[in-house]
């Protein structure tokens, strides 16, 4: 959660210091009229009086003409902003907005335009910040300005839909150091499944594979699609399974560094150009590099906990990342 700025309200209007001073002058002003029935001053305060209007039906009417739409989102990951793009269009046909300020509980910072024409749009960087992995929904925004003298503080809340899937969050390099050994492909066998130039073994097609891998004859003979394993001659490989298994009595908040520990393995087995090969319930997948990892990360990213573990035969050499057993006697 974001933190509340001073300016920050849940109402619809709130003086500022500036403002507050006005009306008391003006107060003081229509009390000194009353008592001495000075014209002058019934002229000050009428002044006065008109400026507040204004103030209250430009600042209003500027706010209300005002649609926001969300532009796109880079990929996004839990606990690291995310650069993005909103549509901000002002429909009105009077009023000019300036200083207004755009906010909400998933922007990393507010974000200030110092000008919105009538009967225009522009299009603002936006750097969003998620703290949960999955489906984020963006529902609104706050709108927040000063315009025209500065009297009031105006908020309006602009409503609006988006969908954003949120990468499981990343450990931090202390974290890695401590749990996780050097991936080194040297270490791997050269009988693993790989990219060399010998056929190992046949197997269903997983989604991430080439289509140049795939064996037609077969496909044809079988009517499924079949892939041919070569040998790992250069390449490198690694074969992952995440058990989505969660007792009752095991805290969400395990579950999710399990995954968040699944994610970092991954995405630094593909820094160092490993092929990646992760098994989930009901599917496997297939990254190299870029191709196929963000399909893999959002994979991940949509995991949910089951309550029966994954009935699945674990090759030799299989990392296998699962909610351990002793964060279910802690918790008991």
């Amino acid at each position: 959660m974001a933190e509340a700025r001073p300016w920050q309200f849940n109402g619809v209007v709130r003086l500022t210091g500036i403002g507050t001073g006005f009306v008391l002058t003006t107060i003081f002003i229509g009390f000194a009229a009353i008592n001495t029935g000075n014209n002058s001053l019934y002229i000050g305060l009428a002044f006065m009086l008109g400026c507040l209007l204004i103030s209250g039906i430009a600042s209003k009417g500027g706010l209300k003409h005002i649609n926001v739409e969300l532009g796109g989102i880079d990929d996004a990951w839990a606990g690291r902003t995310a650069r993005g793009t909103l549509r901000i269009e002002n429909n009105s046909r009077i009023w000019n907005v300036r200083d207004v300020i755009v906010t909400s509980d998933e922007l990393a910072r507010p974000i200030l335009i110092p000008l919105l024409k009538r009967r225009s749009e522009v299009t603002v960087d936006a750097s969003f910040l998620f703290q949960k992995r999955g489906i984020a929904q963006l529902h609104s925004v706050a709108l927040y300005t000063r315009y025209p003298f500065g009297f009031f503080l105006k908020k309006r809340r602009a409503r609006f839909s988006g969908e954003v899937i949120v990468l499981p969050r990343l450990l931090e390099e202390e974290a890695i150091r401590t749990r996780f050994r050097p991936i080194d492909g040297d270490t791997f066998p050269s009988n693993r499944p790989g990219m060399g130039s010998e056929i190992h073994a046949f197997r269903d097609y997983a989604q991430g594979d080439s289509v140049r891998h795939v064996y037609w004859k077969k496909s044809a003979a079988l009517g499924r699609w079949i892939v041919k394993q070569t040998e790992l001659d250069a390449a490198r490989a690694v074969h992952l399974l995440v058990d989505p298994y969660k007792p009752r009595m095991v805290p969400d908040e395990n579950f999710e560094e399990m995954i968040s520990s699944a994610a970092t393995f991954i995405h630094h087995a593909l820094q160092r150009g490993l092929e990646v090969m992760l098994t989930l319930p009901r599917v496997e997948l297939r990254a190299q590099g870029s191709e196929g990892a963000l399909a893999m990360f959002r994979a991940l990213a949509l995991l949910e906990a089951r309550l029966d573990p994954m009935s699945v035969v674990i090759d030799r050499g299989t990392i296998v990342f699962a909610v351990r057993k002793e964060d279910e006697r802690k918790t008991a």
